[in-house]
Formats: structure tokens, sequence, C-alpha cells
């Protein structure tokens, strides 16, 4: 599915984010920027050592923050790492809404063009979907509706039933519109 926001095409496709050919892909991480299991530990798996080479060298961010780094063996050129809250995290709506602002400024930054997110924060930090998929398109929209360099802005989701919550999402929001 995809919507036109002023200049820029967002789309919601199901896939593997590492598979991805874009200017950057952004990494659900944890503040400490050590690159485990789910999406991080996929990135690292794909993109190679160098990628956590150079989170260790970064140290670390705040939740709600977000870091780049090269994209190391990937398809994509860079990885945005954004630290997403913890379900039940004071102040969790907040904290994702600045992990997902902070990694569009970032990629408008660094003149990137084309940006894939994954579901920041749903997976072993809980976060439900429903209510994340309005969080980041409301937050995306209003950021597109703005100055911008990005032509184009992905959301990779990994199974069918995530994607179906954003489609749903996405024509709530954009009907309006």
């Amino acid at each position: 599915m995809k919507a036109k926001i002023n200049r820029t095409v967002l789309e919601l496709i199901q896939g593997d984010i590492t598979e991805q050919t874009a200017d950057v892909i952004v990494n659900a991480a944890n503040a400490a920027l050590q690159m485990g299991g789910g999406v991080a530990g996929a990135i690292r798996r794909r993109g190679g050592a160098a990628i956590q080479e150079e989170c260790n060298r970064i140290g670390g961010t705040y939740v709600g923050g977000a870091v780049i780094t090269t994209g190391g063996n990937l398809p994509a050129k860079y990885v945005i790492h954004a630290v997403g809250p913890i379900h039940g995290d004071n102040h969790e709506d907040a904290k994702l809404k600045d992990a997902t602002l902070n990694s569009l400024k970032l990629a408008d930054e660094n003149h990137l063009k084309s940006i894939v997110f994954p579901a920041i924060s749903t997976g072993i930090f809980g976060f439900p979907k429903d209510r994340y998929a309005t969080i980041i398109l409301s937050t995306t929209i209003a950021y597109l509706e703005g100055p911008t360099g990005l032509e184009k802005v992905v959301f990779c989701l990994y199974d069918k039933k995530t994607l179906g919550i954003f489609k749903h999402t996405l024509q709530s929001l954009t009907q309006s519109r």
C-alpha cells in the first residue's frame, strides 16, 4: 500500500528489512546499541561486524534517541539505530514519537532520500502494534507535511497481521486529509 504525503511516497510492505535497498534502514535498537536478537540481530548477521564495531565506538544513546552507522554489507548504505520504549515505561508514547522523529531528522541531516522502518518496540519490548502503528504513522505523516528531502519512507513489516494493522491505520489517517 502506498500514500503520497506532499512529495514523499509512504509505503507499507511485508518483508525482511535486511534485504531492503534504501539509503538507510532503521534498527530497533536498545540504549546500549548492543545488537543481540530480533531486528538488531538480523541486521548484525547480514551487515557484518562493522556495524556493531561502530555502535561500540558511539557507546549508546537514550530511549527516544537515534544514531547513524555504516550499513556494512547490507544493501542499505546506512543504519539508523533508534531506541524505542519498553511497553510499560513512563511516557512511552512520547518516547516512541521521539525515536521516529529523531530517525527522520537524522536521515534529512545526512541528505538521505529513502528510509525503511521496522515495527520498533513491538517485539521483545512488547509495545501493542495497533497503538504503535497509530503513533508512528501519524508522526511520520506530520513530519512529511513539513520541509523534508525524503522521497520515500517505507515501513517493512515482518508478518501479514502487522501489515494489516498498518494498512488499516494508514487508511484511517489519510482518509481525513
